[in-house]
């Protein structure tokens, strides 16, 4: 559904976005992530076609948006971060403006969208007097008028109240069932919620690429133990674990147990090797008692802060 090939926009000398390729298949729910300034919202902008890309092609379901924009724009809903709409508009007049506006037949598509979107409630209401969350599923129901193919989402959940994100992540997915989605967003647990991949930007370039659910193990190089055992003392402990090739660390607190007061260690190790069983045979080799034995993976924010560590901000 979108082919970026070689893609780059420059201000002046800066590049922005440094040749970029990037392609989204039918049906797929994108995470677009990055640090303020690495680029996103200009490649979600080139995507649209509210930018023009200095260099490269993007093609829209095999329409190039430079070449034949009308037609690329078609198969597009875009809802930015702000989702601009008029205030003093009642929600339902609102929605028949935007369906005149496209040539879109209202009396029909503005029920269907206020039922999709959870708006029948709120159809009366002037859109200054909505809540943000039901200001956000206009901005959706507006992106969603003339049926696009491909929505393309920036920060869609920014601002929300806990309630109102978990409303507008069901809704997301609903409509991601149907559709092809690119979602941009600073909220990494929402991309593990929502997303079916993740596109990692940093600089202007793609530093990772990779199914939501390999990020970590693609990515994430590292793990630490945590250790915790009777029957000896922390500098014991940590001696017994140092041949295991990680960085030992022995942590403050002490617990008595009745095998005794209990020692704890943390031993970080990178690659994907799992210690834990020559950890519990170290331990009991020495007859100690083992009252912990746990493993902590690197978080996906672990993951993007080591990919795009020295991003510059806006």
């Amino acid at each position: 559904m979108i082919d970026v090939q070689q893609v780059s926009r420059y201000y002046g000398s800066f590049a922005a976005v440094d040749g970029i390729s990037l392609s989204v298949q039918k049906g797929e729910i994108v995470g677009l992530l990055g640090p303020n300034g690495a680029g996103k919202t200009t490649t979600m902008r080139m995507i649209t076609g509210f930018l023009e890309p200095s260099a490269g092609t993007i093609l829209i379901d095999g329409a190039d948006i430079r070449a034949n924009p009308k037609e690329a724009k078609k198969k597009i809903g875009y809802m930015s971060e702000s989702a601009p709409l008029y205030a003093d508009m009642m929600t339902a007049e609102y929605l028949d403006f935007v369906a005149r506006v496209q040539g879109i037949d209202g009396a029909q598509r503005v029920p269907e969208l206020a039922r999709m979107c959870g708006l029948e409630e709120v159809m009366h209401k002037n859109i200054c007097d909505l809540s943000r969350g039901y200001r956000q599923r206009v901005g959706l129901a507006h992106a969603l008028m003339h049926d696009p193919a491909i929505l393309i989402l920036d920060e869609p959940t920014s601002g929300l109240d806990p309630n109102q994100i978990i409303e507008v992540r069901n809704l997301i997915k609903r409509i991601g069932e149907t559709r092809t989605v690119i979602i941009s967003t600073h909220i990494l647990g929402e991309v593990e919620m929502l997303c079916d991949r993740v596109v990692i930007i940093s600089r202007g370039k793609i530093v990772a690429d990779s199914p939501t659910a390999e990020l970590r193990t693609r990515f994430g190089r590292k793990s630490t133990v945590r250790v915790q055992a009777a029957s000896c003392s922390p500098e014991e402990l940590a001696s017994a674990l140092s041949p295991l090739g990680g960085t030992v660390t022995t942590v403050a607190g002490e617990e008595n147990t009745p095998d005794g007061t209990l020692s704890a260690a943390l031993v970080a190790v990178t690659g994907d090797t799992d210690i834990r069983a020559e950890v519990s045979s170290i331990i009991n080799s020495r007859k100690w008692k083992l009252y912990e034995l746990s493993i902590e993976r690197n978080s996906l924010e672990d993951v993007f802060r080591a990919l795009t560590s020295g991003g510059n901000d806006e």
